[in-house]
């Protein structure tokens, strides 16, 4: 029997230099799209989360030093039919965001069981594209982060 999911998450923004960003459409919910995303398993470190779950959901292989913690989360109400993944009375999940900086759009690999195609699109679009707030939320606030960085 699987363990229940734990309530905390990382989002993954991945995107090149010039804020293309890399959106992936949910297999069981086409026209959902969204970054990486995924839950915390055992004791595993945030940016370790961030690391194997963007490994899993799109091939790309890369190393922790790569990837970005903006110090940002947000608590957001489990849907309804997600929540049997998680223990009984668990209704919320803790969102942390990473970003993940790739050199130019590359092609990717996605999971079939959880995204169905993947495209790479301008910061600004990926944002409109998205369904979660806090996905959409994240990506609009890429260029000031990624200024902040550079």
């Amino acid at each position: 029997m699987t363990p229940p999911k734990q309530p905390v998450s990382v989002l993954v923004v991945i995107h090149t230099p010039a804020l293309d960003v890399l959106l992936l459409e949910r297999s069981a919910h086409p026209g959902f799209w969204q970054s990486v995303t995924g839950s915390r398993e055992g004791n595993e470190a945030l940016n370790e989360t961030a690391r194997r779950e963007v490994l899993e959901e799109t091939g790309i292989d890369a190393p922790l030093s790569a990837f970005s913690d903006w110090s940002l989360s947000n608590t957001f109400e489990i849907f309804s039919e997600w929540r049997h993944r998680y223990a009984a009375g668990v209704t919320h999940n803790v969102e942390h965001v990473f970003s993940l900086r790739v050199p130019e759009p590359i092609e990717v690999a996605t999971a079939p069981a959880e995204h169905r195609d993947w495209q790479w699109l301008p910061w600004h679009e990926a944002a409109e594209r998205c369904f979660s707030w806090s996905n959409r939320d994240a990506i609009l606030l890429l260029p000031e982060h990624f200024s902040a960085r550079s």
